[in-house]
């Protein structure tokens, strides 16, 4: 039986820390770099669904005529926050942080996490998880105090759940791990309705 061999389309710390939770353990890291501007009038479930099979499409792309990893699962995920049809990126700047952070204190946003796998067969299984995380009401030193810890640099609506951030978390539905940037459940479904054997790796232990 040949090796079963995953591509994961990303180079995200967080992804991998989540993926090694489940017992997963990436053949290899493929990042894709590609333009995630929104196109007009896009809603943020499209644009998280969209990059995430654009991503997984370019990482087949890149490696289905090689021998060496031809036939492999790619697994690409994109994570797009929202305030109503609002879509937040990732801020580059520091007044970009302090507008979201203002703009999310005190209320509801949705988190839209899209998955794509790609099978060894070429055929894209999309899928894209939503959950609504409500901010309490932020003071300016707390606004401040987040800004300056530096986490908010390369998050998606301009904050870490996983970080310092949770402190300001009231109420969640959905999945935490997918606003972290990866569903771990749905990943899981996707990739054993597909034949990826990764539980059985569970009977080892622990590391």
């Amino acid at each position: 039986m040949l090796k079963q061999r995953l591509i994961l389309a990303s180079g995200s710390p967080r992804r991998l820390d989540l993926l090694a939770q489940a017992g997963i353990t990436p053949d290899r890291l493929l990042p894709m770099d590609l333009d995630e501007t929104p196109k007009r009038a896009e809603h943020p479930r499209s644009l998280a669904r969209r990059l995430a099979h654009e991503k997984a499409e370019a990482a087949f792309q890149a490696v289905h005529t090689d021998p060496a990893w031809a036939g492999s699962y790619i697994l690409a995920a994109d994570t797009v926050v929202a305030v109503g049809r609002r879509i937040l990126g990732k801020p580059d700047y520091v007044e970009e942080a302090s507008a979201s952070l203002h703009l999310l204190s005190g209320r509801s946003h949705w988190v839209y996490t899209g998955l794509c796998l790609i099978t060894p067969a070429g055929q894209a299984r999309i899928k894209v998880v939503e959950t609504k995380v409500r901010f309490k009401r932020l003071t300016s030193q707390e606004i401040m105090a987040y800004i300056d810890s530096g986490e908010w640099r390369g998050k998606a609506g301009g904050y870490a759940i996983q970080g310092f951030a949770g402190s300001f978390v009231q109420k969640m539905a959905g999945s935490y791990s997918g606003v972290v940037g990866l569903p771990l459940y749905e990943t899981a479904q996707l990739l054993i309705g597909e034949g990826y054997e990764f539980q059985e790796k569970w009977r080892e232990g622990a590391p």
